[in-house]
This record gives C-alpha cells, structure tokens and sequence, in this order.
C-alpha cells in the first residue's frame, strides 16, 4: 500500500526545552493512523509541522509525495487540518463560518455552496445553519470545526484532540464521519490520549511520550508484542497489593487491583479458593489493552 506521510527524525525545541526528538514514522494511504500519548508528549506539536503552522528544527516530512518543506503551500490545498483548540467565529453562524473557512481554502461560487450543505449534513447540523455558533454547545462547535476542515474535499486529514470536552452524541458523530472518510479513501491521521478511541478507530498506531516514539505498529501487533494478560480481582479486604502465583506486575485499577501473570488459570484458582475468595466481589480475566501496552513500555499509567 502507498504512504501518504513519510516523517523522518523530526526535531524541535523550544526554549531549550526538547518537545521533539527525532520522531520517525509513516501512515499508509486511506487509513486511519493514531498518534497516542499524554498531554505534553509531542502530539500537537508533530501535528503542527505537519500542516505548515510550525517549523521542525531537523528532519523532513513527505506527505503525498511530496516534500512539505519546498511545497508547503501547494500542499495545504490537498490537506485538512482540525486543531485542538476551536477555531470559529462565535458571532457568525454555522455557515458564515464555514463560508469564511471554505473561501480561505479557494472554494467559492456554487461549489462552496453545495460543500457547505454537504458537510452541514455530515455532521447532523443542517437544522442549525443559520444559528449562531456562540449558542452551540461545545460538541456541536467540534463537529462545525471539522466540517470547515472538509470543505475542500482534503485527500488526508489531520485532527489534533478532536473529541475533548464533548458530549456522547457529538463524539459518535466524528467516528462515524471518520469511518465514512476513510470508506471514501481520504487518509485520517488521529492524535489523541484517549486509547479506547485509537482502538475503536485506527489501522495502525505510533505511541509518543517525552517527545518520542516509543512504540508503532498494527493495534493487534502491539498488542500482541507488549501487553501482558491479566485478571482484574475486586474485594474489600484488599486494601493492599495482593499477592499471587506467577504475578509479573500488580496494579491499581478503578476500585481493584490489576494482576498481570501468565498463570491466569492458577491466578484465578488462587482468588476463588484462598481467604480473599468468599469476599471477591469481581473476578475476571482482562483482554490485552493499549493502556497495558503504554504500562508495559513507561512503566506509568497514561497520563492526561
């Protein structure tokens, strides 16, 4: 499969400070790539230099064959960029503002018309059109912000933190667009701390933190090579670590303990039938999971 984005060792500093060190690593066209990692890891940043907003330091970025350092404005015409924070203007409504952003893109006329009504229709918004942005809750402003993003027809898409802050119902709106998108070919690059959402929408997947990547590959590849199996034990007498047969790796989780071991059918035994059992509340045995993954590579649970 062709590679929309090839970056190569980006680097970039601020202030002393390293918030890129050279990160490396390619998305395959019409899928759904997921950058994972805490807040502070590099992700906005990354994002950043790949739409031309920021400069790197050191290293290159080819996206659609294209080096994004000799052709960055020609570039931005076959790209989508939705960043972190909402970029709209409170006191237009919906479609002044994406008429505003459509224009900027170079679509006007009858084309930006019909787009308008297009994407309004996407993102379950055409009842809204004409109101104004300012009385939209912050979901809904989410759901406008990728609709300008998509005005120009991109062939990828880049979303910085799409779903922050937002209610259930905007947040199944964008994975739905986003399945759609990727059906259509466009080719989505994901950034995100939420793992749950990487799982359910991306091909492939690089983890980031402290500006660099620690891990890439398919979801069931990561998994495969990083996440330990597990049983999850709840009881309230175990105010403390449990001890148990063959375990690698014991940690809090929710109102229990997570016991990572690859003795799951003695683990479990163990619980049932030792003092603990007759006051277990919850037993069960946890499929591999990209938080256990991040765990296993940082030795820290995902931060936000």
């Amino acid at each position: 499969m062709e590679e929309a984005l090839v970056i190569d060792h980006l680097q970039k500093s601020y202030d002393q400070k390293q918030a890129l060190q050279g990160v490396t690593f390619s998305v395959k066209s019409g899928t759904c790539f997921g950058l994972l990692g805490p807040n502070g890891a590099g992700k906005s940043t990354t994002m950043k230099i790949l739409t031309g907003i920021i400069e790197a330091d050191r290293g290159s970025v080819h996206m659609l064959g294209i080096d994004a350092s000799e052709k960055g404005k020609g570039l931005r015409q076959r790209v989508g960029y939705v960043p972190q924070s909402i970029t709209l203007y409170e006191k237009l409504s919906a479609y002044d503002n994406l008429k505003f952003f459509g224009e900027m893109y170079g679509v006007r006329g009858k084309k930006l018309q019909q787009r308008i009504k297009e994407v309004l229709e996407q993102i379950g918004l055409k009842d809204r059109s004409k109101d104004a942005v300012e009385t939209f809750s912050g979901g809904m402003k989410r759901r406008v912000n990728i609709a300008a993003a998509l005005l120009h027809k991109p062939e990828v898409l880049i979303l910085d933190e799409p779903t922050v802050g937002i209610d259930p119902q905007s947040r199944n709106h964008i994975f739905d667009m986003i399945r759609m998108l990727k059906k259509e070919g466009v080719t989505l690059i994901y950034s995100t701390h939420y793992m749950e959402e990487v799982e359910a929408l991306c091909d492939d997947i690089a983890i980031i933190d402290h500006g660099k990547i620690i891990a890439q590959g398919h979801l069931h590849e990561l998994l495969e090579e990083y996440s330990q199996r597990a049983i999850y034990v709840e009881a309230p007498t175990l105010k403390e670590p449990p001890t148990s047969p063959g375990a690698i790796r014991t940690y809090p989780q929710g109102e229990g303990w997570m016991i990572e071991t690859e003795k799951l059918k003695e683990t479990m035994l163990y619980f049932l039938n030792s003092d603990v059992g007759a006051k277990v509340t919850r037993l069960e045995i946890v499929r591999p999971s990209l938080e256990s993954v991040f765990l296993s590579l940082t030795g820290t649970q995902l931060r936000d």
